[in-house]
């Protein structure tokens, strides 16, 4: 088996805005697609969308463009999305509750077949068609379902004991959604989303935007 490029991180997140374009795309009807309007979606020129493909191999053909399906379907095996990914959510309040009832995540091939919290109130509960299971189910329902992702939605004095339980129990990958830096053992995956650093973040642009206006005025 021929080993696999490695890719710089930021090719790999272009990669995922491709297929969630591409998918748009079929929604809406297109069949075809060229590196200029796949560019042109996501604010990147054509040149950059070649070069992302070409990591991979050959896609389309000079002056036809992508066939979008085939396009789709080839960016999905790269990215392992065609083989699917069973998830556990652990912390079922209200951003939880939100994650584990978002439809697009199934459509994706990422489907939640367990939830788990630990607080007596919560546990029993039924959530988005599943039945809260206590954290002491972790182990066994990890195991028995083949669960690849553990998805923390907890506050963040106790992300990292969750972590540290979902990594004992065999997943291979975890989401973090608690506002807290997590250490993992390199065998696994981690992936953060932290919202008060994204609108942080978008706070100190408009800043910016404002003060060059002002400049201006």
């Amino acid at each position: 088996m021929s080993e696999r490029p490695r890719i710089p991180k930021p090719t790999a997140i272009r990669m995922s805005l491709y297929l969630r374009e591409l998918h748009e795309s079929i929604q809406s009807g297109r069949e075809r697609i060229s590196s200029k309007l796949l560019g042109d979606a996501l604010g990147l020129t054509d040149a950059q969308v070649r070069k992302d493909l070409a990591c991979f191999g050959q896609f389309g053909q000079p002056g036809v463009g992508y066939r979008v399906s085939d396009l789709r379907e080839r960016i999905r095996h790269i990215m392992g999305r065609d083989k699917g990914s069973n998830l556990a959510l652990v912390g079922v309040g209200n951003i939880g509750r939100a994650i584990l009832t978002y439809r697009r995540f199934q459509e994706d091939g990422f489907q939640f077949v367990a939830a788990f919290d630990q607080s007596p109130q919560v546990v029993g509960q039924s959530i988005g068609g599943f039945r809260v299971q206590p954290m002491e189910a972790v182990r066994a329902e990890v195991r028995q379902r083949r669960i690849d992702i553990g998805v923390i939605a907890t506050p963040a004095e106790s992300a990292q004991e969750v972590a540290d339980c979902l990594v004992d129990a065999g997943v291979l990958g975890i989401l973090n959604f608690a506002p807290r830096r997590l250490t993992v053992p390199p065998t696994v995956c981690l992936g953060s989303v932290d919202l008060t650093v994204a609108l942080e973040q978008l706070a100190f642009d408009i800043s910016i935007r404002r003060e060059l206006r002002q400049d201006h005025s």
